[in-house]
């Protein structure tokens, strides 16, 4: 591969990873539109940013199998067509229900940008370009939501429904991967690794037990990781509420601080080798108590927001890695589509989970109580990724393979 095919590629992950970037298109104006559906329970309105993983889950799987049949670039340039759709139309009329369909709707791109990125990364590149890529992936995943998070909050303190402009990303994003990226034989890779062609009667598409695990703790990581997002916009108080400018420039500081982390993945992941997981959980717990402890405080916040963007720089991309690197080249779609489906099952039941933990344990719910259910949450979630990745993760290297299809 030369210079500027590997460019190309570059520039299509960065596409893939700016349709991911879109889940937060609506974090910096979250409280406006609370405030807009007075009548919509909180927990409603922040589904609008986790809600989409619901759909995302069924086609992360389904696009992990239709990979091996369809070609990742039909997929990936029909779901950037369709993230630019759903994403545009509620500006056309002011309506709830049409919002919350519509974030349903651009779930669908989202789980095939999930599933799909890494299979793009774990196509085209193997070793150390292959981490090099992945931490690419994370800092365009991080571009995406600096964009988003700026563009929507500078357009949303006009009218919180100008912010859903920022969605014609998904359209830019389509033109791109149809002019970049190459259109490849869905079982080529496998064929070139094993000399076999998928449904030829062979297992083609095995996971073990260490993709599950990894998928695991990419539940638990999302499952409090994402309360930074669906709450900050409500979090903020004294001088800063209300401000959909300032919680757009404290989420793009969290997107930005994922940008840098990638792009220095490589030297990060050899320097804390097996700790990488339970480090980057331990860097959210961190963040997550700053943030419930300065509410009213830009600088302190914009610290937490560093906290939490270095656990989802650090975390993403070395899952991805682990998942990808565990399994044939067939299967890779289907293993990143299981730990997209985990990432989308942490992020949707957030709300829920932790507004009842809260309620739980402070008889009250409020963002500052979330925050710090989380970071508790994401602590003792550290731990278990301690004792899977010193200790009994080695066993599951060598656990049989479990059979998803042929």
């Amino acid at each position: 591969m030369n210079r500027i095919e590997k460019v190309k590629i570059y520039c299509s992950i960065a596409s893939i990873s700016f349709i991911q970037g879109l889940q937060f298109s609506v974090s910096p104006v979250l409280g406006q539109i609370s405030r807009h559906y007075p009548a919509v329970d909180i927990s409603l309105v922040q589904m609008l940013i986790t809600g989409p993983a619901l759909t995302a889950m069924v086609f992360s799987l389904i696009s992990g199998g239709l990979a091996v049949k369809i070609s990742m670039k039909k997929l990936l340039v029909s779901g950037s067509f369709l993230a630019g759709a759903a994403g545009i139309t509620p500006f056309l009329c002011d309506s709830f229900p049409l919002l919350f369909a519509c974030r349903m709707i651009y779930g669908i791109s989202l789980g095939l940008a999930l599933a799909l990125n890494t299979a793009v990364v774990a196509r085209f590149f193997e070793g150390d370009e292959r981490v090099s890529a992945m931490g690419i992936q994370a800092a365009s995943i991080g571009g995406g939501m600096v964009v988003v998070s700026a563009v929507g909050g500078a357009l949303g303190s006009l009218d919180f429904r100008l912010s859903y402009l920022v969605n014609i990303i998904g359209f830019i994003s389509m033109i791109v991967l149809a002019a970049f990226l190459p259109e490849t034989n869905p079982g080529e890779a496998y064929r070139e690794k094993t000399g076999r062609i998928p449904g030829d009667g062979t297992k083609s598409i095995r996971l073990n037990r260490s993709v599950f695990m990894i998928c695991l703790l990419g539940m638990l990581e999302f499952l409090f990781l994402i309360s930074f997002t669906t709450n900050i916009a409500m979090h903020m108080s004294g001088g800063l509420a209300g401000n959909s400018s300032a919680s757009g420039s404290i989420t793009g500081i969290f997107s930005g601080t994922q940008i840098i982390v990638g792009l220095v993945l490589g030297r990060i992941t050899r320097l804390i080798k097996k700790a990488a997981l339970p480090a980057a959980m331990v860097s959210f717990t961190v963040g997550s108590l700053i943030l419930a402890a300065f509410p009213s405080d830009y600088l302190m916040l914009a610290v937490g927001a560093v906290f939490c963007g270095i656990s989802q720089g650090i975390f993403v991309p070395t899952a991805m890695v682990e998942v990808s690197g565990a399994v044939l080249p067939a299967a890779t779609a289907m293993a990143a589509a299981c730990y997209g489906c985990a990432q989308c099952i942490g992020q949707f039941i957030s709300p829920v989970v932790l507004n009842a933990v809260s309620f739980a344990v402070f008889k009250s719910v409020t963002t500052t109580h979330v925050y710090v259910a989380a970071a508790v949450g994401m602590f003792l979630a550290a731990v278990l990724a301690g004792f899977v990745k010193m200790g009994t993760h080695a066993c599951f290297e060598h656990a049989d393979k479990i059979k998803l299809g042929e």
